[in-house]
């Protein structure tokens, strides 16, 4: 039995969640917040973010993407990133969802006053002066991921809309986002609808005109939900053309997530606590975090350490195509 610590409203915590489902491994959810052991879960994963996965051998796990390619190994059969080139092609999309469209997720949560109120209280569990320190918290959040401008805001919203509009196509298509079984940036898109976008009131508004996206997650995240196992023919979409999808996200990163990479990069180097890049086209403040840029050395681990040559080429090739060979290729 593993033990998922986390939060129901945590975008993480629920793509964990969407994974060990597709997995069809038995888990109980705990709130880690107050869980009795929270101190002592925090102190072995080594953190106190969420989630933590404690697996039946006693392992206290936290990051979600290397949390899922280690259970990858311990049920190929239900792997959630493919392996080989396409295997680049997802965890680069998976990448620029956890790590560019989730700060749209905390704008919507923090800047409208309905949904900030309700997710504070929700996540302070009737905590009246948690929930009003947790309220205090939330626009620094926004100010940190470059959503402090109302220009910012509506810009993220515009991106977030073309997205579903993507998911909304796709689905009528294939039964996943990256073809007729599920990988990793399924967990993500569902763990922000679950935990975000329909869950909390403003952004669930616009999420319910999208009638396959809700049908697909209510779907998926039923209790009688039932995983399977996939055989290694049921068809993603290859590589490197995958979805519409795929590629609707890929063209994201290159135009503007690519930018955020590089200089988040940089600022690290010099130290600098801050740093602007235009961004849909004005000036952008973006706190330097150290994270973004171990999940992008994640990305160029897999292409170095996992490919053969002549597979690592063919992506240093498309890398070159898209743009993006300056952030994840050789």
């Amino acid at each position: 039995m593993y033990g998922l610590y986390g939060s129901e409203q945590s975008l993480f915590t629920r793509k964990l969640e969407a994974a060990l489902r597709f997995y069809g491994v038995p888990f109980a959810f705990h709130k880690k917040r107050t869980s009795p052991d929270r101190l002592v879960i925090e102190a072995r994963a080594g953190t106190h973010q969420v989630p933590v996965l404690i697996t039946p051998e006693g392992w206290a796990l936290a990051d979600t993407t290397p949390i899922i390619d280690l259970l990858d190994g311990r049920f190929p059969a239900r792997r959630l990133f493919p392996e080989g080139a396409l295997g680049v092609l997802a965890h680069i999309v998976e990448d620029c969802l956890d790590e560019w469209v989730a700060r749209v997720m905390v704008h919507y949560r923090w800047h409208y006053p309905d949904s900030a109120r309700f997710a504070a209280g929700a996540i302070a569990g009737g905590d009246a002066q948690a929930a009003e320190q947790i309220a205090a918290w939330g626009p620094r959040a926004c100010r940190a991921t470059g959503t402090e401008t109302v220009f910012h805001q509506r810009a993220a919203e515009d991106e977030y809309r073309q997205l579903l509009a993507a998911a909304e196509a796709q689905l009528a298509d294939t039964r996943f986002l990256l073809g007729d079984r599920p990988t990793a940036v399924d967990c993500m898109f569902l763990g922000g609808l679950h935990a975000h976008t329909l869950h909390d009131p403003d952004p669930r508004k616009i999420v319910l005109g999208y009638p396959r996206i809700v049908a697909w997650y209510q779907q998926n995240t039923a209790p009688d939900f039932v995983s399977q196992t996939w055989a290694d023919d049921t068809p993603w979409a290859p590589f490197p053309d995958s979805t519409p999808f795929a590629r609707h996200v890929l063209k994201l990163a290159a135009e503007q997530y690519r930018p955020f990479l590089l200089a988040n990069a940089q600022a690290l180097k010099t130290g600098s606590r801050a740093f602007t890049i235009d961004t849909c086209g004005e000036p952008a403040s973006y706190l330097c975090r150290p994270y973004p840029e171990q999940a992008r050395m994640m990305i160029r681990q897999r292409i170095a350490n996992r490919l053969d040559a002549p597979t690592g080429d063919v992506v240093q090739r498309w890398l070159v195509e898209l743009g993006l060979s300056d952030v994840f290729g050789r």
